[in-house]
């Protein structure tokens, strides 16, 4: 019989169920990221189907010429151990050609991604709890907007392999009712950012990078204030002590853990200036 197994790229419609695969999985998406991870890379979305049903998912999205990362990697239960799960991954792979990759793979699968060729880097630690804070009133804060988006993207360019506008614009929308964010701004110039996203479980921080531990503190506060009493999910740099302490500080609980993972160079990015991921998805 011929081969009736196929990989293609996701249509928006895909999207949305693969977000559902990971509700299922407890990976806990939030509620409107379907826009923001397809302005990443619209091509870098992958569906694996046998006989016309979807049966595992895969994102290989593209930071540029020089950097990519891997998400999504989703094999449907009743599914697995046909080998259809390592035909998409090296699918994605091969769409990211000689890119240095990154991904945030969960830790009982370690020893799968280096006989890939990745390498740990640190585990990152998913922070959750109930952080009862208000928005301080702070003149320091903004609320994002497109007045200040391209301070906000030149910032985020130290903390980021590439240039991730397309994304930014989405994330970082005013008007998203699930989504909120604040810049931190001393003299007319941007030192941090933070946005809280509402999930199916609560609400997740990320990103969140600034300069000092004041204004992660700051902006922190702003944005798990609007919460309003429900749980907060901030996923820490392990190396990042500081990050770890302001999490203890509000009294977030480590939930969850990754294991931060490249093949090839791993890029140098601001791990002592970032106290939140933007998502394990993407990076």
């Amino acid at each position: 019989m011929p081969d009736q197994f196929r990989i293609r790229t996701m249509s928006e419609a895909d999207l949305k169920m693969a977000l559902q695969w990971a509700e299922d999985e407890g990976w806990n998406p939030g509620l409107d990221d379907l826009e923001p991870f397809r302005a990443l890379d619209p091509q870098g979305f992958f569906l694996a189907e046998n006989e016309g049903e979807p049966v595992a998912c895969i994102s290989g999205v593209r930071y540029g010429e020089n950097y990519g990362f891997i998400g999504f990697y989703i094999c449907r239960p009743e599914y697995r151990g046909k080998g259809y799960g390592l035909r998409i991954w090296k699918h994605a792979m091969d769409y990211l050609g000689d890119r240095t990759v990154g991904l945030d793979g969960v830790v009982d699968q370690q020893d799968n991604y280096r006989k890939s060729g990745f390498q740990l880097a640190y585990r990152n630690i998913r922070q959750g709890g109930i952080a009862m804070t208000d928005t301080p009133m702070d003149a320091r804060l903004s609320p994002l907007g497109q007045g200040i988006f391209t301070s906000i993207r030149d910032y985020d360019l130290a903390f980021t392999p590439d240039d991730r506008s397309a994304f930014l614009k989405e994330w970082c929308a005013p008007m998203c009712p699930t989504r909120k964010g604040f810049a931190f701004v001393e003299d007319s110039t941007v030192t941090g950012y933070g946005v809280i996203r509402q999930c199916g479980d609560g609400f997740k921080i990320g990103p969140l990078f600034a300069d000092t531990p004041e204004a992660a503190d700051v902006l922190f506060r702003a944005l798990a204030g609007q919460a309003k009493g429900q749980t907060v999910y901030l996923d820490t740099p392990e190396p990042n002590k500081t990050a770890l302490g302001l999490a203890e500080k509000y009294e977030l609980c480590p939930v969850f853990e990754t294991a931060r993972m490249y093949k090839g160079p791993a890029p140098d990015l601001s791990i002592q200036r970032t106290y939140g991921v933007t998502t394990f998805e993407l990076g």
